[in-house]
């Protein structure tokens, strides 16, 4: 190992740069540290959930070059194709860069072709093109509705989608828009999902929660729904049930944004890891984080602590000592309503069971705590407004003074009230 390592991160998003951002806090010039993106900004994608009610998709970039310099680190705008575990290189768009550490966090996509129909059907959400698109269907829906139309709304999750709670939240709120606009109850809006439980991976307390929201906002909702195909005016399910749509808006399945042939992965292309230090197995001078690893679930907040986990790990490494922390999923999230927003805070535990890869902890029971209420949406437009910013300025989210004064508040509200 040269006296200087080079460190090169791969992915310009929520594991990426607060693996980044921590490791340069940690380790300082000790290292050579570069960042390689196809793009040269950071969106906050948690919130493109606004963009169909008006949001302008430009309020949720950062540009990258500016932490970037702040912090000393080199900026590639390139597309990493290929990775060489044997010679420690990374191709990208024609370049090849040395690396002695390398961190994937290519992220993932959608692959809405898995299920026949429903590219050509579905409103589906994942870039800030397709919330635009949601835009006009929504207020068309909206217009429909002011004249008087009956108009039959269905959201759907299919298989393999790993990361089912923004369609929650979009559901609730269209709820709220359409009884503020006094239009609600011209509208027929149902739920489907193939998960066994509302919001699966998180375990019963927000599966009640959403079962009483539904009953409340008279939403239909249906578990154990699966997805065979979708045609122009209706669903149809594995079940032999069929339900019909005017507009139907779906979270596709995810996979691998960037399959990386020299490295292992599963059948969705996702890299193999090993759960605490994120290292890709059998190739330790590999790290894997975020939507691009193997960690079932995908999610912002779950990114952010494995980024935490893989830049401990690597900076112990540099610096001969013992990690100081490693990957403990426990997930949290504020999901927006509109007129409310539900907090959850869940302990989470591998169970290698595929149809339900993951389960709260139940020896962490105390941990596990869910509330609602108006008052959680302040969170919501904190987490908005402070990752972004401290991203801005070259420095990890999840490690340091905001976070953990962030963190406190939110243990108080919590504990007051969430249950």
């Amino acid at each position: 190992m040269p006296a200087k390592p080079s460190v090169t991160i791969l992915g310009g998003g929520f594991g990426g740069l607060e693996t980044a951002f921590l490791a340069r806090k940690l380790l300082g010039d000790r290292i050579d540290l570069t960042i390689v993106s196809d793009r040269d900004h950071f969106l906050f994608k948690p919130n493109t959930i606004y963009i169909p009610y008006g949001l302008d998709p430009e309020k949720l970039t950062v540009g990258l070059a500016k932490p970037a310099r702040k912090k000393g680190i080199k900026l590639v705008l390139a597309k990493a194709h290929e990775i060489n575990a044997d010679n420690k290189t990374v191709k990208a768009d024609g370049q090849e860069l040395r690396y002695d550490y390398l961190v994937v966090a290519t992220g993932a996509t959608m692959r809405p072709d898995e299920i026949p129909g429903l590219a050509e059907h579905a409103q589906t959400i994942w870039t800030p093109v397709e919330m635009l698109k949601l835009r006009v269907a929504y207020y068309t829906l909206l217009e429909d509705l002011k004249a008087g139309k009956e108009r039959r709304v269905l959201f759907l999750v299919p298989p393999n989608n790993k990361c089912s709670g923004p369609l929650y939240e979009m559901v609730l709120m269209l709820d709220t828009w359409l009884r503020e606009h006094r239009v609600r109850q011209k509208a027929t809006i149902t739920f489907t999902t193939y998960e066994r439980n509302f919001i699966q991976a998180f375990g019963p307390r927000l599966h009640q929660v959403m079962t009483w929201e539904f009953g409340h906002r008279g939403i239909t909702g249906y578990n154990q729904y699966v997805a065979e195909r979708v045609e122009a005016d209706h669903v149809a399910y594995a079940n032999g049930e069929t339900l019909p749509y005017d507009l139907l808006i779906s979270f596709p399945p995810h996979a691998a944004a960037q399959a990386f042939p020299g490295l292992p992965a599963d059948g969705r292309g996702f890299i193999q890891t090993e759960l605490q230090t994120r290292q890709v197995l059998g190739c330790p001078e590999i790290y894997a984080v975020g939507d691009t690893a193997d960690f079932p679930v995908k999610q912002a907040f779950l990114a952010f602590e494995q980024g935490d986990a893989a830049a401990y790990h690597l900076a112990a490494r540099v610096l001969g000592t013992e990690p100081e922390h490693l990957f403990d999923p426990i997930s949290m999230c504020v999901m927006e309503q509109f007129d409310r927003a539900t907090f959850a805070q869940v302990p989470l535990r591998l169970t290698g069971r595929p149809e339900l890869p993951v389960e709260v902890r139940p020896e962490a029971d105390g941990l596990y705590r869910v509330g609602s209420g108006k008052i959680w949406r302040l969170g919501k437009k904190a987490i908005g407004f402070s990752v972004p910013w401290r991203f801005s300025t070259g420095e990890p989210f999840h490690a340091g003074l905001p976070w953990k004064a962030m963190e406190l508040s939110l243990k108080a509200m919590s504990a007051v009230l969430a249950k």
